[in-house]
């Protein structure tokens, strides 16, 4: 499995950071944001689902359905063989399947913490078809950046979901799917909240508890 890495190699915490459904690990927008988290203090690894490593080689296969890429989130974690304490992470889909296989991870001490950007609570334009069932007993410490403006879930939507209380939320003011901010509307840049999202997470971590380890990742 091929990695892409930011911030410290010997930092104490390291991220797994998922892409999303459309686009590669090397995005503009996962470029920008590992870069932030690294600055932060994070040894970022970033990875890529097979779907999406194939399109490097021709063709344009679409994603498998979000559970059917558990199994792979998982070798990329048994790959990266982190000593230190780990967050699984991810961008939208990625962190869609990073939640799935959280509880799993926690409870056996190979990881302390799920972070997602941007999380798909429900497609565009349909608000019913919820996408948080398995969100309402995770375990997990988590933590959610969401901005306001997300077509995936916007403030006023969440606010009405029934989730766990391990779950705490970062707005990010008139945010898109990827966080950007329209400058005219809200004053800020895409890199103000971008320094926000990595500042925050790492004022979160620190309250994560430490991984006990029952065996080799």
């Amino acid at each position: 499995m091929t990695f892409l890495f930011d911030g410290p190699y010997q930092a104490e915490d390291s991220i797994v950071l998922a892409h999303g459904a459309g686009a590669p690990m090397d995005s503009a927008s996962m470029n920008a944001t590992a870069a932030a988290l690294g600055k932060a203090g994070f040894r970022v690894a970033r990875f890529e689902f097979s779907y999406m490593a194939s399109r490097r080689i021709g063709g344009r296969k679409p994603p498998p359905r979000a559970d059917r890429l558990k199994p792979e989130y998982l070798a990329a974690v048994k790959a990266l063989g982190t000593q230190g304490r780990l967050i699984i992470a991810g961008k939208s889909m990625g962190g869609r399947v990073a939640s799935m296989v959280a509880d799993e991870l926690a409870e056996s001490g190979r990881a302390c913490g799920l972070l997602c950007l941007g999380y798909p609570f429900h497609p565009p334009t349909k608000p019913d078809q919820l996408r948080t069932a398995h969100l309402e007993d995770l375990k997990t410490p988590t933590l959610i950046v969401q901005g306001t403006r997300d077509e995936f879930g916007r403030r006023h939507e969440v606010s009405t979901y029934h989730l766990s209380p391990a779950i705490e939320f970062l707005w990010l003011e008139d945010g898109d799917h990827d966080l950007r901010p329209r400058q005219r509307v809200s004053g800020l840049s895409t890199g103000d909240h971008l320094s926000t999202m990595a500042e925050t997470v790492w004022a979160w971590a620190q309250r994560l508890p430490a991984v006990r380890r029952s065996g080799k990742i």
